[in-house]
């Protein structure tokens, strides 16, 4: 297999049923899946894989997670039988080492920030997948400075995605009647929260981003809580000196949920070329 060097990409997963869905975010992750070069394995940053410290998930056989309710029984059904790598895993525990943190490992399953952008970028299951969780006590620098060590991974052909949702607010999405309709406006406090992060991303503004909690407009409103936005910033530290993002993605569901997907690094603009606006 040739290997062929590889972006970091943001994506946002989503409600767990964007599998079932036939809207933008699936029609676009279902196209860059198929335009892009495939990866030699994928490190997918979860935001619902939260621990203290660094931690990479083992296992030959991942079982699935369905963590959440609510939704169509199907999905509890669904199944993504993609191996696992431990050797990519020590190998980013490794690259995690000699930048100062303190990784550890544990056997675990897919969870949901996992295996639905997964289904529907590479359906065939046939790629290695390990999981990297999130620290939500740690800060966006921290969450950067884990993607710069990471970034020769890129190189060896894994694909690093960062699997989180642009905005997060789910007192909003379930609103006092339930599941807000899908195809509702966002409203003006989620649009101008995702342009402030727009511009700041395709311009590599790395400062500002690091400090988006109290720069950026409405973002206590947009991210109550940091862990859903965290794995942006590993996906951007990721990409080295070439910081700046390119959109390859923007839509919203259920008003307030924006469904925005980022590439980085210098193979960015020649990987994707599955591009939506």
């Amino acid at each position: 297999m040739t290997i062929v060097d590889q972006p970091s990409l943001f994506v946002s997963h989503g409600a767990p049923d964007l599998v079932l869905q036939e809207t933008e975010a699936h029609r676009f992750l279902k196209q860059w899946g198929q335009s892009a070069n495939p990866p030699k394995a994928i490190l997918i940053i979860s935001a619902h894989f939260e621990t203290e410290q660094p931690t990479l998930s083992l296992g030959d056989a991942p079982d699935m997670i369905y963590d959440f309710g609510g939704f169509d029984p199907k999905l509890q059904t669904l199944v993504y039988s993609a191996p696992g790598s431990d050797s990519l895993a020590y190998r980013a525990g490794e690259l995690l080492g000699q930048a100062g943190f303190h990784p550890a490992y544990e056997m675990r399953g897919f969870d949901h920030g996992t295996w639905v952008p997964l289904m529907l970028l590479y359906p065939d299951a046939n790629i290695p997948v390990v999981q990297l969780s999130v620290q939500p006590n740690e800060n966006p620098e921290h969450h950067f400075r884990m993607g710069q060590a990471l970034q020769p991974l890129r190189k060896e052909g894994v694909l690093i995605i960062g699997s989180g949702s642009f905005t997060h607010n789910l007192s909003a999405v379930f609103g006092r009647n339930g599941l807000a309709d899908r195809k509702a406006s966002a409203p003006l406090w989620v649009t101008e929260f995702a342009d402030w992060m727009d511009k700041r991303l395709t311009g590599g503004e790395i400062n500002d981003l690091l400090s988006y909690r109290t720069m950026a407009p409405h973002a206590k409103e947009n991210h109550p809580t940091d862990e859903h936005l965290l794995p942006l910033y590993v996906a951007m530290g990721a990409a080295g000196d070439d910081m700046a993002g390119e959109r390859v993605h923007r839509s919203h569901e259920f008003g307030a949920l924006m469904m925005d997907a980022y590439a980085f690094g210098n193979s960015s603009a020649a990987q994707v070329q599955a591009k939506s606006t």
